[in-house]
């Protein structure tokens, strides 16, 4: 497994302790439009400058050394040679799996090169960066940007199913509208039945809101079109909530098989041997 395959799994077990106790805002929490005003407060806290100093705290340091000479050099220039730098700036972030700082740079270089390309992985980089964050603040304001980003690329392309998904998926984590969300990503599902990010998104909505069966549903067919480890491992989880101990067990099995991960192993083996007594 590469480095960023590891990562995801990690993220996964550290996540699942606590997915299911966290409702999605505005399906079983009351308190709605508590973004709004944690957009207001934190939008002028974190931009391209500050996330990207935050970030280089957690990294290599000669490697944050390389990215702080590239953005120097990115400062100094301007369009298609800036561009250029940008691209080399990007991938850099990539190969130490650190997201937040590619929204801001696929951002401005949507602002050089307005192309849809561009503001589809912004918003994407946005979401993944915030599904992992504990920082509150952070992550709120990194939910506000993958929305823009997102509404600004369906401006681009009304039509693209990827550019829907991740806008309803941010939408119901915290854009404020979370059954324009859902309404989103069941357009989707119409459209493309098949459609592997949507199905998972939602499959993972209904965990959230405890609505098992659907989750099941959802993520079985997610497995049989593109299987991999995190999704095997939340059809386990949506199996063992509703009391099928055997198909829940199953699919830890290919989760643990699929991932070959010693992290991922011993939470799945402790799970098992927990669902076998």
């Amino acid at each position: 497994m590469n480095t960023k395959q590891i990562i995801v799994i990690v993220i996964v077990v550290a996540l699942m302790g606590g997915l299911l106790a966290r409702p999605i805002k505005g399906l079983v929490d009351e308190n709605k439009g508590a973004n709004s005003s944690a957009d207001a407060t934190t939008s002028s806290a974190f931009n391209f400058q500050s996330v990207s100093e935050i970030t280089k705290q957690s990294i290599n340091a000669s490697i944050a050394q390389e990215i702080t000479a590239l953005e120097e050099k990115v400062a100094q220039t301007s369009g298609e040679e800036k561009l250029a730098l940008l691209e080399q700036l990007v991938q850099k972030w990539d190969d130490v799996a650190k997201f937040a700082p590619q929204g801001f740079v696929y951002e401005e270089m949507a602002e050089i090169s307005p192309k849809f390309e561009y503001l589809l992985k912004a918003g994407d980089a946005y979401r993944t960066a915030y599904t992992n964050l504990q920082d509150t603040a952070m992550s709120a304001e990194l939910n506000r940007l993958a929305i823009r980003s997102y509404e600004k690329a369906i401006a681009l392309d009304e039509n693209n199913l990827d550019a829907k998904t991740g806008l309803g998926a941010a939408m119901v984590t915290g854009g404020g509208s979370p059954m324009a969300g859902i309404a989103l990503l069941q357009e989707v599902v119409a459209k493309d039945p098949k459609n592997i990010n949507a199905n998972k998104t939602l499959g993972l909505f209904s965990l959230q809101s405890r609505q098992f069966d659907k989750a099941i549903e959802r993520f079985k067919t997610v497995v049989e079109l593109s299987p991999d480890a995190e999704s095997y491992f939340y059809l386990a989880t949506g199996y063992e909530n509703i009391g099928l101990k055997n198909e829940a067990i199953a699919a830890f099995q290919k989760s643990k098989e699929m991932a070959a991960d010693p992290t991922l192993s011993q939470f799945i083996d402790r799970r098992v041997e927990e669902l076998s007594k």
